[in-house]
């Protein structure tokens, strides 16, 4: 007898584990996505560093080859088969030149590649004034 007592005070017996049961995932897939957002900051600034430190050697020097050193130099986390780095010139010394570092970041975390796509593209552009010409 005292059992059925007990499922008459409490009815509700079970709904905190169904309501936790039907809100983990949305928990889950929340804390997947912050992880995945911080990956993809770091790897922003690691690419603003890569277009800075180009855009400095483009304006100490005229040589492509060594400004893409200075861009692997400066994130070399980063992959170079997906980085692209391109540079334009104004011209002589004073005018300034460009450098715009690309990257196509990988989506590492597990399931949210599904809801965002395989990759996400980041692009950052520096430029300052040449010191030679």
């Amino acid at each position: 007898m005292p059992q059925r007592r007990d499922r008459r005070r409490h009815p509700e017996r079970g709904s905190a584990t169904v309501e936790f049961s039907l809100v983990l995932p949305l928990l889950l897939v929340l804390t997947l996505g912050m992880i995945q957002v911080g990956l993809l900051a770091r790897d922003r600034l690691l690419v603003e560093a890569a277009a800075r430190a180009g855009a400095r050697a483009a304006a100490i020097q005229d040589d492509p080859a060594e400004v893409e050193a200075a861009v692997s130099a400066a994130a070399p986390s980063l992959d170079p088969a997906t980085t692209t780095v391109s540079i334009a010139r104004g011209g002589g010394r004073g005018a300034p030149v460009s450098v715009q570092v690309g990257y196509e970041d990988e989506v590492r975390v597990p399931l949210i590649g599904w809801l965002v796509g395989s990759s996400i593209h980041l692009s950052v552009t520096a430029t300052m004034r040449q010191e030679f010409g």
